[in-house]
């Protein structure tokens, strides 16, 4: 009895199969492009990607042998919108969260209805990034493509239409859209009536969890799955990663630190208050019944230790080239051993949450003659908790807590990174036994849907295992805390420049 796990993301696709104990048997990845001609383009190809599910799929089946598989699942990258016709094959690009052209559309919405009463709606502030603003730029901007579309989906049903399910999107990805309401529990009618979109271009809305179809013939040939095999309903990646961490209830938070780096968590009942909306967190339903999610954005997560080593960093990759190892590793194992003096700024491509200010900048404050660039690479990393305590902080005042903290992605293999995240946030931070934390998500909703666990809480309780625990130094915490202080002042001290500079 074995499971698949499926992470269709930005710029790239994985493939998992589990055991019920949430042990990895196979496993395939490939990468994919983005096309970005234009300022402020974000396209996908759309059937490239389904082409690469389908080989990393074959790939992880092949790895994990001939034991049936019971159900397959999903994690998917959010917001992006493919126009596709009654076979699900898309008639354009896959317009992409990051793609921010539908900013004309999102302002007339929010003049439309109101920012808040959206919000208090649908969960969601008017934003380019929101799907439903993507499918008003094709409306008037592609309005051959809009009148020629059966539905406009998400990655969420594109992908399971492709492997024989019915139109379906689970709850999570349409209460992404900003035209799902959320008292409602339905697509809002009042919204997309207002906007001349009708609501039946977007596919049925059903909890994750839900069987949503077989796979077809067809699919079956392409991917290696068994015809007939279940398809059951996904979740945003985010959900999934949280799930894949453990969470089932509230206080519990996970840090996904890839590319960028990301502080989610779930709470039982929709957070919609001023608190809420004034720093940008969004709301919408979780991948366990009952329950809501949300989650804050630092846009430079590991990108920021990239910059660096592209920038600096040479000779730490000249040293892992001719060593055979990581030049991260190299470069992390240079920081000094105590807090730096510098603060970094890491608004590198904006402010994330809770200012969401595009126009900010990043800086580096406190440099001396005295300072190394293995200085520049701590600051680098507790820029980043300082940033995130803001975060816990602030979503404390809309009245979510979070006491403990799962790490995933890339920034959970480093010790130093996740004892300074510890010490400043003042919380303990676990990792995690399985890594691949949004495909096990996906893999617990499959198996909770087809009698494999009895309910997400047994899936998350059989295959979610901790490892190391990092619990903050009760000397350093208080020194950061000071630090911290006049961290939170840096922004405010700096924002009105950068507005001003060419």
């Amino acid at each position: 009895m074995r499971l698949i796990g499926l992470d269709v993301g930005t710029t790239g696709c994985k493939a998992v199969v589990f055991d019920p104990e949430g042990l990895i048997l196979g496993y395939g990845f490939r990468e994919y492009g983005i096309m970005t001609q234009e300022p402020a383009m974000a396209e996908q190809d759309a059937e490239e990607v389904w082409r690469i599910t389908c080989e990393v799929i074959r790939q992880a089946l092949s790895q994990a042998g001939s034991e049936p598989v019971t159900a397959l699942s999903l994690s998917v990258q959010g917001d992006a919108v493919i126009p596709v016709d009654r076979e699900f094959r898309p008639l354009y690009s896959a317009v992409l969260g990051m793609d921010y052209r539908s900013q004309p559309q999102a302002r007339r919405i929010g003049e439309l209805h109101g920012e808040r009463a959206l919000f208090e709606r649908t969960g969601m502030r008017p934003h380019p990034l929101n799907s439903l603003a993507k499918i008003l730029w094709l409306k008037e901007r592609r309005p051959d493509v809009y009148a020629r579309a059966w539905k406009i989906t998400t990655y969420a049903d594109f992908i399971l239409g492709r492997l024989g399910a019915e139109a379906v999107i689970d709850l999570t990805m349409a209460s992404r859209t900003m035209a799902y309401d959320l008292h409602e529990r339905s697509w809002s009618r009042p919204i997309l009536e207002s906007l001349g979109i009708d609501p039946e271009l977007l596919s049925r809305p059903e909890p994750s969890g839900t069987v949503a179809g077989r796979v077809s013939p067809g699919a079956s040939e392409q991917t290696g799955l068994p015809a007939g095999l279940a398809l059951i309903t996904g979740a945003h990646d985010q959900v999934c990663a949280a799930l894949g961490a453990g969470v089932t209830d509230q206080g519990l938070g996970v840090v996904s630190t890839g590319t960028a780096e990301v502080l989610s968590t779930a709470f039982r009942r929709p957070a919609l208050n001023q608190a809420m909306f004034d720093s940008f967190y969004p709301c919408y339903l979780y991948g366990k019944e009952g329950m809501y999610f949300t989650f804050a954005l630092n846009h430079v997560g590991g990108m920021l230790l990239r910059w660096y080593r592209d920038t600096f960093g040479l000779p730490e990759v000249q040293e892992a080239e001719e060593q055979g190892t990581d030049p991260y590793d190299r470069i992390l194992s240079k920081v000094p051993p105590e807090p730096s003096g510098l603060f970094v700024l890491p608004h590198f491509n904006g402010s994330g949450n809770p200012w969401c200010d595009m126009s900010s900048r990043g800086a580096i404050l406190g440099l001396t003659l005295a300072n190394t660039r293995h200085d520049l690479v701590r600051a680098i990393l507790e820029s980043q908790s300082y940033e995130l305590r803001i975060n816990l902080e602030t979503l404390e005042g809309a009245g979510i807590r979070v006491d403990e903290l799962r790490a995933v992605g890339g920034g959970a293999r480093s010790p130093l990174w996740l004892q300074i995240k510890a010490d400043i946030l003042d919380r303990p931070i676990r990792t995690l036994r399985v890594r691949e934390a949004a495909c096990l998500g996906a893999a617990i909703l499959a198996g909770a849907a087809t009698g494999v666990y009895s309910s997400v809480d047994e899936g998350v309780k059989r295959t979610v295992g901790v490892g190391e625990l990092y619990a903050p130094d009760p000397a350093r915490s208080p020194d950061y805390a000071r630090r911290y202080g006049l961290y939170r002042e840096v922004y405010p001290a700096v924002s009105s420049i950068h507005r001003r500079m060419p």
